[in-house]
Order: C-alpha cells, then structure tokens, then sequence
C-alpha cells in the first residue's frame, strides 16, 4: 500500500526561502515521517560563529562535520520538525543587502534573521505551536537564548550545546590560551613564550575593546590566526563590538521559568572550557529553566565527536545523541 493511500507521508527534507531585510535567506526544512493533518513539534537550528552554513560546515576551510544536518537527523528520529538556514554570507544566501558593505552588518541583523526563520519555522502546518523548540551550537547558544525572548509563541524548549559562556571576545582569549597550553603540554612550545603570547592576546583584545588598532607584534602566527577574524577584519569590527557587549549569562538570566533547557558541556572541548558552561547552567537554573540541564559529555570536542575522530567524521557521539534525544524525548511524535 503506498503511503498516500495509507494516509501517511514519508520523511521528506526540501528547500525553503524567505525574505529578512531585503534579502533571500535560504534552508532546508526537514519533516520527519508522519501521518496526514498530524502536528509534529519542531526545532530552529542555529549554527555557530563566522561563515558556518545551514549544515554546520564552512566549506570554504575544508571543515565539514555536519553538526546541524546531523542534530536535525537525530530529532527527525523523534519525529520533530526542523528548520536550518544559511545566514549572512553563507551557502545561498551570501551576502544579500550587504554585499556593497559588508561592514554594515550588526548583531540585529542577524538576530532578525533568526527571529524570521523560528517565525517561518512556526507557519509550517506541520508544526505544533506549543511545541516550538530552538537549538543552538557554540555562538548559535546566544542566538538561541536571544531569539528565545521574543519569539511568539515562546519556545517550549532550548538546546545550548557547546554554548559560548563568556563574551565573544573573552571566548577568543580563552581559545588563544587553550591553544598555548595544548601547545606547551605536548611539547611544541617553550612555556615562557606561552605565558609572553596570553599577555599579548590580553592586551591586543584589550585595544580592541578601547576602540584602538590591535598590537599584535610579537604573537606566534597560529595566535594570530585564531585572532583574525575578531581582531583584525575591518568589516567585522562593528559586528564583534556589538557582540561582545552582550554576556552569555545575561542572556541566560532571561530565559522564561519552565523552559526545558539542554546544555553540553564537552570535557574535550577545546574552544569551551566546562568551567564556563557550568556557570551559564547555574544561571539557568536559577531562572527556572527545566528539563535535562547541563550534560557534561567525558571526551567530546567541540563538533559533538569523540576526541581524536577526524574533524569532517559524519557522526555524533552516541553520548552526544542521547544527552539531545533525552531533552527532546518529551516531544516526540507518538510511536517515534
């Protein structure tokens, strides 16, 4: 019997595009399996910092691990809708109305950005409105707890994984010394030029805050690297100001009682330290978020895989999976 004479309609993932300040923002919309007229739950799905696209790659470094495409698999087992995008300067949508001055953009606009796909998300008819959901990797955590505000209906749901805790600078310093300690403990580097270089990140990201050109002299050109594109691209300045004035806890704080709230924290994660994310749960607990709370995964990265698997590996963690299966388990379309 075919699916349509049974009353069913088979998992199907298509193309959508939608218009946020004059531009064409394009994604994907993936409906799990389900039957005819049935409501399903449905998550927004929001990428991390600098040009990752819909899927949570940024083709252009050769860096291809999937972490949205595969997140929305792993809900579309549940029976959960999903919507992801590629935003500014990503994938189809490029640059859109920014594309004359790519300095212009700001953090509003790609919040807007955001705010307009949950809304697209929300006008799906197979979308369930009190079953909104909204998850976010790395910076996409801060879009997430931020579009959460103002979203309408409110989402019931929240998902922060490997979230951003400091400010996006403050986090940039803190991946700078990562790496210098990653570099001394496996004997690449002499300890004395890693303590000389995380007193310069201090100092050149202080400048920056000031308003002033970044001294970057003396930095090692891998810490130079990780400071680029915050640091030293003109048309990134405006956006990355207005960034980093805005706490991750702050954001937390704000969160409405009785959200149900995941958060991961990976011990092998080498651009979130745990300590960080643990306090943002704290923060969350606090304002009466619910749910799973913090999961702290023992040897995942960053990109949700087991320490030491290649970068572009296909695959999430199983404990990766579980810890967004648990949280959206309540979800779940019926016989998922």
């Amino acid at each position: 019997m075919s699916s349509a004479m049974s009353g069913l309609t088979g998992e199907t993932d298509r193309d959508v595009c939608f218009e946020v300040d004059g531009t064409a923002t394009h994604g994907t919309l993936r409906v799990p399996a389900h039957r005819t007229g049935q409501r399903l739950a449905a998550a927004l799905l929001l990428p991390g910092s600098g040009p990752v696209d819909r899927d949570g790659n940024v083709p252009g470094l050769g860096v291809t691990p999937q972490t949205l495409k595969l997140i929305a698999g792993v809900l579309g087992e549940l029976g959960i809708v999903s919507l992801r995008f590629d935003k500014y300067f990503t994938g189809r949508t490029g640059a859109g109305a920014y594309a004359a001055e790519p300095g212009r953009i700001d953090l509003d606009a790609f919040l807007r950005q955001a705010a307009a796909a949950y809304r697209v998300l929300g006008a799906q008819p197979q979308a369930r409105a009190e079953a909104l959901l909204i998850a976010g990797h790395s910076e996409g955590a801060l879009y997430a707890l931020l579009t959460a505000q103002h979203g309408q209906p409110p989402p019931a749901g929240l998902a922060l994984i490997q979230p951003m805790a400091e400010p996006l600078l403050s986090t940039v310093e803190l991946q700078a010394t990562a790496q210098l300690i990653a570099d001394v403990a496996a004997g690449r580097l002499d300890s004395a030029v890693a303590a000389r270089n995380a007193v310069r990140v201090r100092r050149a990201i202080g400048e920056f805050r000031a308003g002033r050109a970044a001294d970057i002299s003396g930095l090692l050109p891998g810490i130079v690297r990780r400071l680029t594109p915050e640091l030293l691209v003109a048309e990134n300045a405006r956006y990355v100001r207005q960034g980093d004035a805005v706490h991750p806890l702050a954001a937390a704080a704000n969160v409405a009682p009785g959200t149900r709230v995941l958060v991961t924290a990976g011990t092998r994660d080498g651009n979130i330290p745990v300590s960080a994310i643990k306090l943002l749960a704290v923060v969350l607990g606090g304002a009466g978020a619910t749910g799973p709370g913090l999961r702290v995964l023992p040897g995942i990265d960053h990109f949700l895989h087991v320490a030491g698997a290649p970068i572009n590996d296909p695959a999430l963690a199983p404990a990766a999976a579980a810890a967004l299966t648990d949280w959206a388990r309540p979800y779940a379309a019926s016989g998922a």
